[in-house]
């Protein structure tokens, strides 16, 4: 409720509590004449009273004949009779006195009053607020936050690795300063620009550097803003944000996290006519009435087009999706440049290595390793920021932190260890396998007892049958290893084991590289972005799906029956790395040479 209302409402109730006490007082001043008790009893033997009413503290009664003055009621406060009995004897005047208790009266009913109306603030209005119903004038409000240039400092200069995604966004800057050159040969910007991509690849971060960049209104809100627990105040929202769009125009709404609002409806036998699909479709119709001629334009952003209701995605609505995805190589050293202009940098730094070790990561991720690092360094008191730092950052953010209090027995640090540099030696004796950065034997994060880190040359967007095999048998390394040295395995390969049946039914049921079942895809099954499987499984047979799972057994244990023979032939270096490894608890290339690549091995030989 808005503060002057409440003001407003206070005087009110004030008024009318004065109103009702006065008119009290002057109904009893005009028709009731007050009298000392002495005076009630001459009047009583003058026999000028008719009758009377005795109460606790007073005595109240009827003149039989009114008094000179028109008043025929009289009230007198009531006195022990013995004592009055007493002081008529002397021809003394004498009345009672009742202590006043008026204040006493007035807070007996207004304390709680007030304290019920207290917890009304404080509890009903502020579950209210939450709900967005702050004020039931304010219900269909939008809360979208306007900004103008000046309350943003995020400019294109800000946003590095998507360029494809910029020069997007880009355009549409420039038709907001200038319409009529792109409307010269008939042509208007969409209507909406729908902005996908994983998680913090920078989506939100781009349409702030529109509204730095574009100097008109910028209206922005969360999807789950529009939905509440009253049906049609979402609604109502979404016609209060394009009104105040229109009158502020030109201007851009953004609209973060759509899936919350645009979520496909049910198509179920019964139907549903729920707060969310209200919302939706006055989100539609707004679409469908607005002109970009007026200068207003749609941005949006989300995770998860796929949930997306495809009325929203239908030309003439959003017109347009921009993949915001995780950046490449170059794209990653150039968000390191950004990140890094804040902080100390040894001279010696090579952000290039840190890119090349940063694969699949995004922007978000990228920022944070840049801060680790800053962090790592400021502990150790240093005065720059070193490519070491740099190094343990990129651990910490991919394995987790160290738990050097999580204590192994000896034992368990040899299989460990074993495990590891079974992983290592696979991936080094494989051509086309990604190079070996480090090896640990450190526990890290919630159940890694110790990790092989692999350092991407490239990013790679096609693999082969080949190229998957070799991942399988670097997977399988571990246990391999553990197999030959101690005879026995050992739970640690659990992760391994998920994996590399992953990459197997994949192959199988996806990628058709299986030629007992012929060239078909036995999945409709694609990851989204946020990692997770979207789609369904195509119905087969069940003799077809006994193939399908004897064919990943036999995928499987080949990796396994590759690595195996694979360490064997190398079982020298397999027992020296294991025991540099228990030394020193990390191990690079550079330590053991034996874990290079095969091809890198073979050069320097040739060379010497």
């Amino acid at each position: 409720m808005d503060k002057k209302h409440q003001i407003n409402l206070w005087y009110a109730f004030i008024a009318m509590m004065m109103v009702l006490m006065f008119q009290s007082w002057w109904t009893t001043y005009k028709t009731v004449e007050p009298i000392p008790y002495s005076q009630f009893e001459q009047y009583l033997k003058d026999k000028k009273i008719e009758e009377i009413s005795v109460k606790e503290n007073t005595i109240e009664g009827k003149f039989k004949k009114p008094l000179k003055d028109g008043k025929q009621y009289f009230i007198t406060t009531r006195v022990e009779i013995p004592l009055a009995d007493e002081l008529s004897k002397y021809d003394v005047k004498f009345t009672g006195v009742v202590q006043s208790t008026f204040i006493k009266d007035i807070l007996s009913w207004i304390l709680p009053v007030l304290l019920l109306f207290g917890l009304w603030m404080f509890f009903i209005r502020r579950f209210a607020e939450k709900q967005g119903l702050g004020g039931m004038m304010t219900v269909g409000k939008s809360k979208a936050k306007v900004y103008v240039e000046t309350d943003v400092n995020v400019t294109f200069e800000n946003v590095a690795g998507v360029e494809e995604a910029k020069r997007e966004l880009v355009e549409v800057v420039d038709f907001l300063k200038d319409p009529k050159s792109y409307g010269r040969l008939g042509a208007h910007m969409p209507k909406g620009i729908l902005l996908v991509g994983p998680p913090g690849t920078g989506k939100t971060l781009l349409a702030r550097a529109v509204a730095g960049e574009a100097g008109v209104a910028f209206f922005s809100i969360s999807g789950s803003e529009f939905v509440e627990m009253f049906v049609g105040v979402g609604a109502a929202r979404v016609r209060d944000l394009f009104e105040q769009a229109r009158k502020a125009a030109p201007a851009i709404i953004f609209i973060d996290e759509l899936d919350a609002l645009g979520r496909a409806r049910s198509s179920g036998p019964m139907g549903t006519n729920d707060e969310k699909e209200q919302t939706l479709n006055q989100l539609l119709t707004e679409l469908d009435g607005f002109d970009t001629s007026s200068g207003i334009i749609l941005l949006a952003a989300t995770n998860r087009p796929e949930i997306l209701d495809p009325a929203l995605l239908r030309a003439g609505r959003f017109d347009r999706q921009v993949l915001v995805d995780r950046p490449d190589k170059s794209g990653r050293r150039a968000i390191l440049d950004v990140h890094a202009k804040n902080i100390e940098l040894d001279p010696a730094m090579d952000l290039d290595q840190v890119a090349q070790l940063t694969t699949g990561f995004s922007g978000a991720d990228l920022a944070t390793l840049v801060n680790e690092a800053a962090l790592l360094a400021t502990r150790r008191n240093a005065e720059k920021v070193t490519q070491q730092d740099f190094n343990e950052a990129v651990e910490r953010v991919v394995a987790g932190l160290e738990k050097r209090s999580r204590i192994l027995s000896e034992k368990e640090r040899r299989t460990v260890a074993f495990h590891e540099i079974g992983h290592a030696l696979v991936a080094a004796n494989l051509e086309g396998c990604d190079p070996v950065h480090k090896i640990s034997i450190i526990p890290r994060g919630i159940g890694a007892l110790g990790y092989t880190m692999q350092r991407p040359t490239e990013d790679r967007f096609l693999l082969s049958t080949r190229d998957l095999e070799n991942r399988m048998a670097v997977l399988m390394g571990g246990r391999a290893a553990e197999e030959i040295v101690f005879d026995e395995i050992s739970t640690g390969a659990s992760d391994d084991l998920q994996k590399v049946t992953e990459v197997a039914r994949d192959m199988v049921m996806r990628y058709g590289m299986e030629a007992s079942l012929g060239n078909r895809a036995y999945s409709t099954q694609r990851q989204n972005f946020l990692g997770q499987p979207a789609g369904d499984v195509a119905e087969v047979s069940e003799e077809t799906q006994r193939e399908i799972d004897l064919a990943i057994k036999i995928r499987v244990e080949a990796a396994f029956t590759r690595a195996k023979d694979l360490l064997n032939d190398h079982r020298k270096e397999l027992d020296q790395g294991a025991e540099l490894l228990l030394a020193n608890e990390t191990l690079t290339e550079k330590e053991f040479p034996a874990i290079r690549p095969v091809s890198e091995r073979q050069e320097n030989a040739a060379a010497e």
